[in-house]
């Protein structure tokens, strides 16, 4: 059995978790701070599609729930399934962000670095857009 690595990437938010929750998995305001969807998010029947380097991609977020988890599947133009693990976590009056950057078979360490920077510039997008200012 091959294990593939991970990067958690984390951020704390001075923002009710509960707020940060529900700007998060709008999925119209995915654009606003997930540097993936940049080009824009359009519902097509039930489901949510972006345009993406690779292609038009299907993005797939859990559904609400009590644990802020925002998990979301991105399905590539090839078929290949990417899961991503995204939740909100209280902390005091704030809230931390982490985010599991799962190595994906063919993926170099440089490569997974090189997401796990993308991510962590998507979390602070977020952050800036939820802190009181």
């Amino acid at each position: 059995m091959d294990v593939l690595g991970a990067k958690v990437v984390c951020e704390t938010v001075a923002a009710n978790p509960d707020a940060v929750y529900e700007f998060a998995r709008e999925m119209d305001n995915l654009p606003k701070w997930a540097s993936g969807v940049a080009s824009g998010i359009e519902r097509d029947g039930s489901h949510w599609y972006s345009q993406s380097p690779m292609g038009r991609v299907k993005v797939d977020m859990a559904p609400a729930n009590e644990f802020r988890v925002l998990d979301h599947d991105v399905t590539l133009p090839d078929g290949t399934i990417v899961h991503n693990a995204f939740r909100v976590t209280p902390a005091g009056k704030g809230s931390v962000l982490t985010f599991v950057v799962l190595q994906t078979p063919g993926m170099s360490t440089d490569d997974l670095t090189r997401d796990a920077a993308h991510v962590a510039a998507d979390l602070l997008a977020l952050k800036r857009l939820l802190e009181p200012r």
